[in-house]
């Protein structure tokens, strides 16, 4: 995967979340490889298998065989990366950092 950019890996609960110049592409769950569906990896892939990598997750293409083939999976990534990036971004939460206290109204006795 390499050949796809900066690669980079997160351990998280026993398993790992695989970043590809910072974007979030795959997970390593049970020695498997689940690639993030895009509409360019779908059409790269050609037959896909779809999988969870965990039970009750969203569906990942499952790659098996064409793990050990450099070229195929870094171009894998690479689209994948890019189909990610072209999807619409969520809009971010506002967060309130501090809040103010009320001011109490002043009643007169």
């Amino acid at each position: 995967m390499g050949n796809a950019g900066r690669m980079t890996a997160k351990k998280m609960f026993g398993e790992y979340a695989l970043y590809c110049d910072g974007t979030f592409v795959a997970l390593v769950c049970d020695n498997r490889l689940f690639v993030k569906p895009t509409d360019l990896g779908r059409a790269y892939i050609g037959a896909v298998v779809e999988a969870p990598p965990y039970p009750e997750a969203k569906l990942y293409f499952l790659i098996e065989d064409q793990c050990e083939d450099r070229d195929w999976i870094s171009e894998l990534i690479k689209l994948t990366v890019e189909g990610l990036n072209s999807q619409e971004k969520k809009p971010e939460r506002t967060r309130i950092t501090s809040r103010t206290p009320r001011k109490r109204a002043h009643t007169a006795p």
